[in-house]
């Protein structure tokens, strides 16, 4: 899939999540699975239950495949890039880390969830948090703004990942630190899944090996980069999840082969810093 049309494809795709509220990227009109589901998925990937009923409702629509803010060790005063922010739901998470006198600064190129995030902060009486429309990979910030950058399951989304970690490095301060959760291959994909818009949008076909991933962070200039937490894809998670259903069946993959995918990707939690 071409640059631009994968831009394309993700963008309609996340535009028609924010217009439902259902965490589910493909065509079908039955594949919301509701908050009970959106929960249970935030759970498995790291979720507390303080942290899920912290936040606005709508601002979570269990989009992510980890927890980053967890593992930022975000501190008061700090300001806070989130790449992908989505609805808002690991900003939100973050402006309460930082407190009033942090900042955090939400960057999506899809404008419907610009919006919702928006709508989100307004409802959630947030004074310390924005959102800005604008690409990762060209992100609408001032260089050494951050003194973190978090982003979860978004990065394999875009097609040219040593970009979007040039421009983090870029808009962190020095001994600014990274910390993403996303997803990466473990072995190849089947042609069906690779091959697949439905897979791409879903953050299937984009993913890269581990490797590669960690060589983008590495090549951006950032040092001490470690994979924190690692977890093989949620098989389970994604034969009971819509989404998950709607892709397989797009694909025309059985729900007993889901397998085969799911022991070829991971999730994968990575830290980095600027020196």
């Amino acid at each position: 899939m071409k640059e631009e049309e994968a831009k394309k494809v993700v963008r309609e795709g996340y535009a028609k999540v924010a217009q439902t509220g259902c965490s589910c990227y493909t065509t079908g009109s039955s594949c919301c699975g509701g908050p009970s589901l959106t929960e249970d998925i935030s759970r498995q990937i790291g979720y507390s239950e303080e942290e899920m009923s912290a936040v606005p409702e709508g601002a979570n629509l269990g989009l992510g495949c980890g927890n980053p803010v967890a593992l930022a060790s975000l501190s008061e005063g700090e300001t806070v890039v989130d790449l992908g922010s989505g609805p808002g739901f690991d900003s939100f998470l973050s402006a309460g880390r930082v407190g009033d006198s942090g900042h955090v600064i939400g960057v999506d190129m899809t404008p419907e969830m610009i919006d919702k995030a928006r709508e989100n902060a307004a409802k959630g009486g947030y004074s310390n948090v924005e959102f800005r429309l604008g690409e990762i990979e060209h992100l609408p910030v001032a260089d050494g703004t951050a003194d973190a950058i978090i982003s979860n399951c978004v990065i394999n989304l875009v097609p040219d990942k040593k970009a979007v970690f040039d421009d983090a490095f870029r808009i962190l301060k020095p001994g600014g630190r990274l910390m993403v959760s996303d997803m990466v291959l473990l072995g190849e994909l089947p042609d069906a899944v690779r091959n697949s818009v439905a897979a791409y949008v879903g953050c299937l076909s984009g993913a890269v090996k581990k490797e590669e991933y960690l060589e983008a962070v590495s090549s951006a200039g950032f040092e001490r980069v470690e994979v924190v937490e690692e977890k093989q894809f949620p098989v389970k998670l994604m034969a009971s999840d819509p989404t998950g259903r709607a892709v397989a069946e797009s694909m025309d993959i059985p729900a007993e082969d889901i397998d085969r995918v799911g022991r070829s990707v991971a999730s994968i939690s990575v830290f980095a810093v600027k020196p």
